[in-house]
């Protein structure tokens, strides 16, 4: 494979919101590059980036795929991203390794969550930014309205058009460059175009645009201002090179536009990322912390030690772990050992790999910049740093995000529960944002995502690669008892005689409430030789064991104190057992007489939604039986902090994306516990009885 000097190689990242067209974009700069004889379709399911089975049915991006192309003397590697939030950890992951992001936003469409989120993403990364307004061909293409959308919605950075549309919608037929002042038109298939003039009734339009444009780009360097104020021409190359500067400022965003599916602006593009774009050469240096914990950095250069980061892994039933890497500095070839400073483990490394959507073909070595895929490394996963054994340095990952829908999950077929974690398991490497927990109260394997569609692909692909079905349910609430009530004097006696050794034990207990969150007390008070000493631990069992199932609805019991103070025991009938037996129903008794109430666990919630559908959030979390604990401002959103009833919120990422359309977001956590309203109270003692009734039945 040939190689390229590190000046040449550009890596570019496709990020914006679902169905806005950054797959298509990226069919159509393969198939200008020639790497592709006949142009993919995401929705004909011949796509080069869109290739696994849950993409093509969807017609959707779910994955974070990787093809590269060579375009005049540069070799550039396209990341194609996700636009759906369920997935945005994938594009998120990606914005971590690429130079620059080009920001796909469809002219029939406006700015969306997604487009806000990695336009964000790519400010704080430092990552170069590039708007490319597609589409311009379909109905209803709006050049203007689609720019103005963004100018008012996108913060950060001068957002200035570099070409303008000829025609728009059916008679889209070109692209006005505002630098060099040219038409390019586009009279067939091919995707070539020719110049040609500007057209008449764009002229003024185009010297307006030219001039804003040129007085926006001679800002960024100060004698060039002095320059042009004193009426000296300025080149087309010094007015380049102020595009570049501010483009890796931060302070300029360039617009191109065009259409995927005509082939309309993409050479155009293509020569843009050529001369505009980055090399891993100008990257930032690397941040991450060596052994000592010590901040260390890593120049992107071939003379730097060897380290990468591993931003996504794809688990294959026959084929094993594929991890993809990007080699922030320094240089590897195949077999070789290197440090995994994450797992502080060693990997092997066998062949090196480089991407065509899901082709791998041999690359020989990797050097500062390149995306590679490693084969079967042991213990590395995704967010892990690998680095030369000599010179150690963890980069920081990218943190997954919480996740918003929780379901039990159990297995079709039963005896396949060892089956169902193991593909959870594998499932997991490849997607860290899915938590997978075992509730010990009620017994149930939990599975928690972002959301259902995220649910609905991983539940495929268990089927698909691991040959496991499943059923999902919603999780049991966790709810607990308590009292409210002092009961002195509870006495039990617990007598047996069945011929030969009998069992008897008697015991007296006070009990008391504690304060939420206390857990379980337990006071020997004795003072006489009534009951002797060795049986107090079969008494503190035996109220244990007692805690395990209420009174009211069978929840575990919580909160409450226990002085055992007096009892009577018998020389030979009385054993460890018989007092464990006393003191359970001991204790049953005084839950009874203690005035028993049903908890339930109250969830702290941080939602981040838009102004315009505040009220509407704050009315349904109230109608959730919620309480508004504040609320802050973030940039443009608003940030609500409440206490929730878990019952109340299981399903809560669906309906905050309905409330918000898709552009609110939420954080949760477990809080504390609080007692059921009594008419709630009821309906969950009642369910809870029918269940117990119907499981003793099977």
């Amino acid at each position: 494979m040939k190689r390229f000097e590190r000046d040449k190689v550009r890596v570019v990242g496709l990020f914006g919101h679902s169905s806005e067209g950054k797959t298509s974009l990226g069919e159509a700069i393969l198939f200008r590059a020639g790497v592709t004889p006949k142009l993919g379709s995401v929705d004909e399911g011949s796509s080069v980036f869109d290739f696994e089975p849950e993409e093509i049915n969807r017609k959707i991006s779910i994955s974070t795929s990787v093809a590269s192309y060579r375009w005049g003397d540069c070799l550039v590697t396209l990341v194609d991203t996700p636009g759906d939030v369920h997935f945005a950890f994938e594009a998120r992951s990606a914005m971590a390794v690429v130079e620059g992001a080009i920001l796909v936003l469809g002219a029939n469409s406006g700015v969306k969550v997604q487009t806000e989120n990695m336009w964000r993403e790519a400010q704080e990364r430092g990552v170069v930014r590039v708007l490319f307004i597609t589409k311009l061909d379909a109905e209803n293409a709006r050049f203007w309205e689609a720019l103005k959308d963004a100018q008012e919605n996108l913060e950060g950075g001068k957002i200035l058009p570099l070409q303008l549309p000829i025609g728009e919608e059916a008679s889209f037929r070109g692209v006005v460059d505002l630098l060099k002042n040219e038409a390019y038109y586009y009279e067939d298939s091919s995707g070539k175009a020719k110049k040609g003039p500007v057209p008449e009734e764009l002229q003024t339009k185009v010297q307006e645009e030219r001039l804003k444009l040129m007085e926006s780009l001679i800002e960024v360097k100060e004698e060039l201002m002095e320059r042009y104020l004193e009426g000296e021409e300025i080149s087309q190359e010094e007015l380049y090179s102020c595009l570049k500067e501010g483009m890796r400022k931060g302070e300029v965003v360039p617009v191109l536009c065009g259409s995927a599916s005509k082939l309309i602006g993409i050479d155009l593009l293509m020569d843009f990322i050529n001369l505009c774009l980055p090399s891993p050469l100008e990257r930032r240096p690397a941040k991450g912390l060596n052994p000592l914990g010590q901040e260390e950095e890593r120049k992107p250069s071939l003379e730097e030690p060897f380290s990468a980061y591993v931003f996504k892994t794809l688990v294959d039933p026959f084929a094993g772990r594929i991890s993809y890497v990007k080699v922030l500095s320094g240089s590897i070839g195949p077999d070789v050992t290197v440090l995994n400073s994450t797992k502080k483990t060693k990997e092997k490394v066998g062949q090196i790999f480089s991407l065509q959507g899901k082709k791998q073909e041999v690359a020989g070595i990797a050097e500062v910049g390149d995306i590679v895929a490693l084969i079967k490394l042991k213990d590395t996963q995704t967010g892990d740093t690998l680095c030369d054994e000599k010179a150690p340095i963890i980069y920081p990952p990218v943190i997954p995000p919480t996740p918003v829908l929780s379901y039990a999950i159990r297995p079709k077929a039963r005896g396949d529960e060892e089956k169902i974690s193991s593909a959870l398991s594998r499932i997991k490497e490849e997607d860290p944002t899915i938590v997978l927990s075992r509730d010990e109260q009620t017994k149930e394997l939990i599975i928690s995502c972002l959301g259902q569609l995220h649910l609905d692909v991983i539940i495929e692909r268990m089927k698909r690669k691991f040959g496991v079905e499943v059923e999902l349910s919603p999780p049991k609430i966790p709810y607990k008892e308590t009292i409210k009530k002092v009961v002195k004097g509870v006495i039990y006696r617990h007598k047996k005689q069945t011929g030969g050794r009998g069992q008897f034990a008697e015991v007296h207990f006070d009990i008391y409430p504690l304060e939420r969150g206390k857990g379980f007390e337990f006071e020997e008070a004795l003072t006489g030789m009534n009951v002797p000493r060795n049986f107090v631990p079969a008494v503190e069992k035996g109220i244990r064991e007692g805690m395990e199932s209420g009174v009211l609805a069978g929840f575990p019991v919580v909160d409450v104190k226990v002085r055992f103070y007096d009892g009577k025991s018998h020389e030979v009938d009385s054993s460890d057992l018989a007092f464990k037996i006393a003191s359970f129903m001991c204790f049953k008794k005084g839950l009874q007489q203690a005035e028993p109430v049903l908890l339930e666990p109250i969830m702290k919630l941080e939602v981040t939604v838009p102004e315009d559908a505040l009220g509407d959030v704050m009315g349904d979390l109230n109608g959730r039986r919620g309480k508004i604990l504040g609320m802050d401002r973030r940039g443009k959103n608003h940030v609500i902090r409440a206490l929730v009833p878990m019952a109340e919120v299981l399903q809560y990422g669906p309906i905050l994306n309905s409330l918000t359309g898709g552009r609110g977001g939420f954080t949760m956590e477990f809080s504390h516990y609080e007692e059921v309203p009594p008419h709630l109270a009821q309906r969950i003692i009642e369910e809870a009885r029918k269940e117990r009734e119907k499981e003793k039945e099977d």
